[in-house]
C-alpha cells in the first residue's frame, strides 16, 4: 500500500448488520476494510467454531473488503492481578480468532485510571499485560493495537508512556481522534508522541470542524502512514447514504492520495 485507506468499525454504523450485510454495504460504498467490534449482530466472537472461522475467512477472501481487525474490550488497568490475567487470557482468545479468520490485529484498550493507585503502577501493569499479549500475538502473526482510549488514559502523553512500558515491536497504537489530542488548536504535538507506535486510526465525525482533520491526514501522510483510517461514528437510519457522504468528506479533507 502506498496511500491511506478508508475502512469502518462496526461501532456503531454497522452494529445491527449481520456479516453479509456488513460486507455488502462496505463494498457498495467503496470502503476497503472493517474492524468487527465485539457484541454486535455479526456474532464473530472467540466462541465460534472452527468451521465458522473457516467460513468467515473464506467469505472475506471472496469480497473486496478486508477483515482488518477485531475490536475487543480487553483492558488492563485494574490493580487486581486476577482481573488483568482474565483480560490477558481473553485477549489471547481474540488473537487465535484473528489468526483463524485472517485478520491482521486485535484492538485492546486502557479504560481510565483506577482510584487511589499510583499512575506509575497502572502504567507498569498495562505495559506488562500488553507485552505478554504482544508476545502471544507474534506467535500467530497477529498485531496488538492499543486504542488511545478512556478518561485520563486517552491523553497522548500517558498513552505514549504505556506503549513505552509495553516495549514490544508487535504492540502499537490505534489513534482514536479524541478532543484531548488537540493542543493549541493542533494535533501535531500529540501526533509526534504517538507516531512511532502508529498502526491504525479510528476517525469519527469528519463534519466536526473543532477537530483538525486536514492537519491530521497531512501529518499521517508525511509520516508515511499507508494503513487504514476506520470510521467510528454513531448509527444512522440511512447507513449506506451516510457512508457514501463520509467517504466523500474523507477524500475532500485530504484522506485520499
Amino acid at each position: 500500500m502506498d496511500r491511506m485507506h478508508l475502512g469502518c468499525v462496526t461501532y456503531n454504523v454497522l452494529k445491527d448488520l449481520d456479516l453479509e450485510g456488513i460486507i455488502k454495504i462496505l463494498e457498495t460504498t467503496g470502503f476497503e476494510a472493517v474492524e468487527l467490534r465485539t457484541e454486535h449482530k455479526h456474532g464473530i466472537e472467540p466462541s465460534i467454531s472452527k468451521e465458522r472461522r473457516e467460513e468467515v475467512k473464506a467469505r472475506f477472501a471472496r469480497s473486496r473488503v478486508r477483515l482488518l481487525s477485531f475490536g475487543s474490550t480487553c483492558e488492563f488497568q485494574s490493580p487486581d492481578p486476577a482481573v488483568r490475567r482474565k483480560n490477558i487470557d481473553l485477549g489471547k482468545e481474540w488473537v487465535e480468532l484473528a489468526h483463524d479468520t485472517g485478520a491482521l490485529a486485535v484492538k485492546v484498550r486502557p479504560n481510565g485510571l483506577p482510584k487511589d493507585v499510583p499512575v506509575e503502577a497502572v502504567v507498569k501493569g498495562i505495559g506488562e499485560s500488553l507485552h505478554e499479549l504482544g508476545d502471544y500475538g507474534s506467535r500467530y502473526g497477529v498485531e496488538i493495537w492499543m486504542e488511545v482510549h478512556g478518561g485520563q488514559t486517552q491523553n497522548p502523553p500517558l498513552a505514549a508512556a504505556i506503549l513505552r512500558a509495553a516495549n514490544h515491536p508487535n504492540v502499537g497504537a490505534c489513534w482514536n481522534s479524541n478532543p484531548t489530542d488537540i493542543v493549541d488548536d493542533s494535533v501535531a504535538k500529540s501526533f509526534d508522541l504517538l507516531k512511532p507506535y502508529l498502526r491504525n486510526a479510528h476517525i469519527n465525525e469528519l463534519a466536526n470542524s473543532a477537530y483538525p482533520w486536514r492537519e491530521l491526514f497531512t501529518l499521517m501522510k508525511r509520516a508515511g502512514y499507508d494503513r487504514y483510517c476506520l470510521c467510528e461514528c454513531a448509527e444512522s437510519k440511512e447507513p449506506e447514504r451516510f457512508l457514501r457522504y463520509y467517504r466523500a468528506l474523507f477524500n475532500a479533507l485530504g484522506g485520499a492520495a
